[in-house]
């Protein structure tokens, strides 16, 4: 009876652990209105020692952005990576800066981080294993923060709320970080074991790296099936005439290796039949990444986040909290299993421009599509069955 008891009990704990007993406070508009004027940003952040495909040292930094003058000591986060199809690209980039002092402005603690670059051969197996690389950074920096909170509460998050996302790269790392769970589901030829396992060898092991949500940018997944039942939450935002990554099931374009990837109309459409609660914003006519020289996108895709990272600031699973936000007359009867349901995403009170918000009018890359005339951002969401 003795061993009974203390069985219960352990099983007890690992609920409590599970799911957060309290709801991030979201009251006076806090993650919804940009609530703080400024922003502090620790920069060149120290967080993970790697090794990259030579077998050569590397370290990791990151940048921290956080709201000034916050004093919630529990805040949730989220971690942020940049594009440039796992050859290029920097962690200060415009697309990156602007997101995260937005998100800093409503009460997030946002961070943009390093991963390694660079592959070879120039092949699938060569991208794929870049690819795994730089998701293992993507969970160093989860690990990072987890371990922080458990110690010295530097950067007051909390670590039940950490949410990941990315650009066009930087969404395959979040994608992966959210849906590549089991090692089997790695190819063979990928070699997972001498890579150092899902995880990766970047420190901090034994905190867990797995998201309360995913945020996808022009991003895209090589197996759909990936997606299971219990997964965190998706929100995707990607053009509908992305040349590069494609929106649906498709090959991936311009001079990356070819490989078959699943898009996030794609996965949108995996993760309503496994009952995975997810938002798309379709961006009609557009490239890839166009949000990298045009305002207006960089806002639709600004706007989708914070709608959907709101909802699951609350207490309990993120899937039903999202779904009862995306449906509320029906939220008595949600459940894990959801349909799809067309829903409009309108934003409430539209963010102030920055004053020195980084230049998003650059000149777009040879990969990128010709830009289209901005068109109204089309919001697809899930609720449950009738």
């Amino acid at each position: 009876m003795k061993y009974l008891l203390l069985l219960l009990l352990s099983c007890c704990l690992l609920a409590a652990q599970a799911q957060p007993t309290t709801p991030i406070d979201t009251t006076h508009g806090r993650y919804h209105r940009p609530v703080f004027r400024q922003v502090q940003v620790r920069r060149n952040v120290e967080f993970a020692h790697v090794t990259t495909m030579i077998g050569l040292p590397q370290t990791l930094y990151m940048d921290v952005y956080e709201p000034q003058g916050d004093t919630v000591r529990r805040r949730p986060l989220v971690v942020l990576a940049h594009e440039g199809g796992f050859l290029t690209g920097t962690r200060d980039d415009a697309v990156m800066t602007a997101l995260c002092t937005r998100l800093a402005r409503l009460g997030y603690v946002a961070a943009t981080i390093d991963y390694r670059l660079y592959f070879f051969p120039f092949d699938t197996v060569g991208i794929g294993r870049a690819a795994i690389r730089a998701t293992q950074d993507m969970r160093a920096a989860v690990r990072f923060f987890r371990h922080d909170a458990a110690t010295a509460h530097k950067y007051r998050i909390h670590p039940q709320y950490v949410f990941v996302g990315g650009s066009s790269a930087g969404g395959f790392m979040a994608l992966q970080t959210g849906y590549l769970n089991k090692p089997s589901e790695v190819p063979a030829y990928l070699d997972l074991a001498a890579l150092g396992g899902l995880e990766g060898t970047g420190g901090h092991a034994g905190y867990s790296s797995r998201p309360r949500g995913v945020v996808n940018l022009c991003g895209a997944l090589a197996r759909a099936s990936w997606l299971e039942p219990g997964d965190p939450p998706l929100c995707s935002v990607h053009g509908t005439r992305d040349g590069l990554v494609p929106y649906a099931k498709g090959t991936i374009g311009a001079q990356l290796p070819a490989q078959l990837v699943y898009g996030s109309g794609a996965l949108r459409l995996r993760a309503n039949a496994v009952g995975v609660p997810n938002v798309l914003r379709r961006l009609r006519g557009a490239g890839h990444v166009p949000y990298s020289f045009e305002p207006t996108y960089i806002d639709s895709a600004f706007f989708a986040m914070r709608d959907f990272l709101r909802p699951l600031l609350g207490s309990g699973a993120p899937g039903p909290l999202l779904a009862a936000t995306l449906n509320p007359r029906r939220e008595a009867q949600i459940t894990a299993m959801l349909l799809p349901r067309r829903v409009q995403l309108v934003p409430a009170l539209p963010l102030p421009t920055l004053e020195w918000q980084p230049d998003l009018l650059k000149t777009a890359p040879d990969s990128v599509q010709q830009r289209p005339v901005p068109a109204a951002a089309e919001a697809v969401g899930a609720a449950p069955p009738r």
